[in-house]
């Protein structure tokens, strides 16, 4: 079948993006592989499908590169809310997406008639093993030591919609994020997987982090894990509830608050990179 495509990103997490109000794709993880391959396909993190909803303005479907279902996706859902404005198929500049984990509100900067920046209500993090979920008889993993074949590493576990394991190390573009990354993410402890951020503290409001994301490696940038790096920062008092935080990724910058009242937002640019048609 011929399917009509945006590819964008978020940072440089980038996704291809079809309307699912007009056109079908029967087998989805298929397509997820094949449109994602770098050298075969049109390359990406992932397919976002934007179909309706009962309960919301617009429903995202996400797919990681491997074809596994994805519940939560906060540089996605930022350029679906660019794709949304952008294509006519909304006039509002405030959205409600549905997704896998939940309604997620969305509020659109515009500029000469299309969106720049999404500030995105992620909902309130969860640190309980049973919700992220973690196989332990803990009821959290906060700064928690576990094994890793010969290393000894400290966890700590978030659900922003999707589970995180957040690790904060001295010198982020020195630490084996790759080799890491990969064993994580389907250690036995995580049975849905999990993806994992690499934070080093620069200030109180200041994080560099790196991630591996559940089902993609290593990739420029992942919103969700942003507002896991802050939530595990501020549980830990290296971050101040309630102040922006600066979160500094492979791809570029977000702006998180980890509210009083258990919210996060995050705040960062949605870019469109090209459009086209292909076979699938």
């Amino acid at each position: 079948m011929e399917l009509a495509f945006w590819k964008m990103h978020g940072i440089g997490n980038d996704y291809v993006l079809v309307n699912c109000l007009e056109q079908t794709i029967e087998n989805p993880e298929k397509a997820a592989v094949l449109l994602s391959d770098r050298h075969t396909g049109i390359g990406s993190d992932g397919l976002i499908l934007v179909e309706s909803s009962e309960t919301a303005d617009f429903r995202m479907r996400m797919y990681n590169a491997d074809g596994s279902r994805g519940k939560m996706c906060g540089n996605g859902i930022r350029c679906l809310g660019k794709y949304v404005y952008d294509n006519g198929l909304t006039r509002k500049k405030q959205l409600r997406i549905e997704t896998d984990s939940g309604v997620r509100e969305l509020k659109l900067e515009e500029q000469n008639g299309t969106v720049t920046r999404v500030t995105v209500d992620m909902g309130i993090p969860s640190m309980e093993a049973a919700e992220i979920p973690i196989q332990t008889k803990d009821s959290r993993w906060i700064h928690k030591a576990i094994c890793l074949g010969s290393r000894l590493i400290h966890v700590t576990c978030v659900s922003v919609g999707n589970p995180h394991t957040v690790i904060f190390v001295t010198d982020v573009q020195k630490t084996d994020v790759h080799g890491i990354g990969r064993k994580l993410e389907h250690a036995h402890w995580f049975p849905e997987g999990t993806n994992v951020e690499f934070v080093e503290v620069k200030s109180k409001n200041r994080l560099h982090v790196r991630v591996w994301e559940r089902g993609s490696g290593e990739t420029q940038a992942c919103g969700t894990g942003a507002c896991a790096s802050v939530a595990a920062a501020a549980e830990q008092g290296i971050c101040e509830q309630g102040l922006p935080v600066f979160v500094e990724l492979e791809g570029g910058k977000l702006t998180v608050w980890y509210e009083r009242n258990g919210r996060i937002r995050m705040r960062g640019p949605a870019a469109f990179v090209f459009s086209g048609k292909c076979q699938i």
